[in-house]
């Protein structure tokens, strides 16, 4: 198999190959529609591919290939694909029988339009309907930005389908050494982060934050129930579960709700690229906030989110709200200019007794007065905060900010937080920071032995382990910086040598003092004498 980095590399060359061929009609940040849609399509075309050959070939049909296999004769295994796979392809619609065929095809657009209408069209009436229900909504094969003229159009499709095609991702996608999806996604949000603004940060976490996370909250388990992110975006975080656990060992499956409908489908073709099936994950559109989805889900085990920072919503403008019993607790509402403790407190609400979650958090959140510190209090005063760690500036797309990460427990042994300064753990790639393998090691480390390390162990300058009445007494600061110190990186001074230094230099002077005095006196008795 190709390596990591030979994988990587085909990728993007085949992103920037498409990148180029549109650069002058679709917008940068738009094209990634078809990026994503085209790679999701040549996905499950050979992901059913593989499956049934595999089937086949089980049965000695040795020489048994779907690709090649008439229409009229795989209609009738249609049923039984649906409901093992969630969605069915005729061998005719297959990507690669649509790619060998699209320079000849003067109805490219027609074709791939009823392709991605019929896929959509076979979940229909059965349990996958809503995990198929307009994943290709945002391919639009029809767009004036493709190109003027249907030929036109059809000339950039055909460069699509190939490019994509010509990527070579040998064995099942699940195998491969990369996130196929996730590189793919980083690269694109790379390629156009002026464009994609503040919102690239809401909705995608870079790799490495989202397997420091899972790390923290998989910290001494072989397995969990379930995994849940109320802002799951384009699902980054949940499927680090798959990778890290191995899918099986998220037992009932991967739960999220997103409020965006783009990222929304993204999230939903991400689970299908993971070879998570239809039955393993339960993903919903709509406000978390105001219209929870999964109250029959809860609890969860493990919850992960990166949910977006500091927005508006509705807040005590609601007087239902305060009756929540996810906000009730607090005994007040987050600010409606600021929603960030909102779903922190969503998140513990839904956290079972034995569970943990991290969360990505503005820094903001840990020190503002007024509501937010009485929802920290609460949070303190009731010792649900496990661990604050701080995180380097510069990680997110289109957040320079050093954002925190925020882990909540409901059975924890004593009543102490422990804080971790990871602030200058970082290496620096392009024009972003990143963490690196050795930077999440370290901090998963210290992260596991600081409970039970002793305060002479632990390096004052990266951890603290304090006692949370006196969090209480500053005020339920919960900034890092208030209890990690500093570490002191000016040149050190000693100060014994110094004063040697300082004594020697006194001496000399002292004699330059005398010899001038001495030569002053003999001129004077020379003029006196003269």
């Amino acid at each position: 198999m190709a390596t990591s980095t030979q994988q990587k590399q085909e990728l993007f060359k085949a992103i920037w190959a498409i990148a180029e061929d549109l650069r002058n009609s679709v917008d940068g940040w738009d094209f990634k529609s078809y990026v994503l849609g085209i790679l999701f399509y040549r996905f499950i075309s050979e992901n059913i591919t593989n499956y049934i050959n595999k089937m086949q070939r089980e049965a000695d049909d040795t020489d048994f290939d779907y690709a090649v296999f008439s229409d009229e004769e795989a209609i009738a295994a249609k049923d039984d694909l649906v409901r093992e796979k969630g969605f069915f392809i005729l061998p005719s619609q297959l990507f690669c029988n649509v790619r060998k065929r699209a320079k000849s095809d003067p109805n490219l657009n027609v074709t791939l339009s009823e392709i991605f209408k019929s896929i959509e069209a076979s979940a229909v009436g059965t349990e996958s309907e809503d995990d198929l229900k307009g994943l290709f909504a945002d391919i639009d094969v029809n767009s004036n930005k493709l190109g003027g003229t249907v030929e036109k159009r059809n000339e950039q499709l055909t460069k699509i389908l190939n490019n994509i095609g010509g990527i070579d991702l040998k064995g099942d996608y699940e195998d491969n050494q990369i996130d196929l999806f996730g590189d793919a996604y980083e690269y694109l949000m790379a390629m156009y982060a002026s464009n994609a603004g503040k919102s690239g940060g809401e909705y995608y976490t870079p790799q490495e934050v989202s397997e420091l996370l899972a790390r923290i909250v998989s910290h001494n388990r072989q397995w969990v129930n379930k995994v849940y992110d109320p802002a799951c975006g384009s699902g980054s975080l949940l499927l680090k579960f798959a990778k890290i656990l191995g899918a099986d060992n998220v037992k009932q499956g991967f739960f999220g709700q997103e409020l965006n409908i783009t990222t929304y489908n993204l999230c939903r073709i991400n689970m299908f690229l993971h070879n998570i099936n239809y039955n393993k994950f339960d993903i919903h559109n709509g406000d978390t906030l105001l219209e929870p989805y999964h109250w029959d889900d809860e609890p969860f085990d493990a919850i992960v989110s990166n949910p977006p920072y500091s927005t508006k919503w509705i807040g005590d403008d609601n007087p239902l709200l305060i009756n929540d019993p996810r906000f009730a607790p607090a005994g007040v509402l987050a600010p409606k200019s600021k929603s960030d403790l909102s779903f922190t407190m969503h998140m513990l609400s839904w956290l079972s007794t034995e569970g943990t979650a991290a969360i990505v958090e503005f820094p903001g959140v840990l020190y503002r007065g007024g509501k937010e510190q009485k929802i920290r209090q609460y949070l303190i005063d009731n010792n649900y905060v496990d661990t604050v760690i701080q995180l380097p500036p510069n990680l997110f797309f289109g957040v320079t900010i050093a954002t925190c990460i925020i882990v909540l427990k409901k059975s924890k042994k004593e009543n102490k937080t422990l804080f971790i300064d990871a602030s200058q753990l970082f290496i620096h790639e392009g024009n972003k920071n990143k963490l690196s393998p050795e930077n999440i090691e370290t901090i998963v480390d210290e992260y596991a032995k600081s409970r039970v390390a002793t305060s002479s162990d632990r390096n004052k300058h990266f951890s603290a382990l304090v006692d949370n009445a006196t969090i209480a007494e500053n005020g339920y600061n919960l900034s890092v910086s208030s209890y990690v110190e500093a570490e002191d990186t000016r040149p050190q001074t000693d100060i014994k040598e110094l004063n040697a230094r300082i004594a020697r230099i006194v001496e000399h002077e002292n004699r330059l003092r005398a010899e001038i005095d001495a030569i002053i006196k003999e001129l004077e008795a020379e003029t006196a004498n003269g």
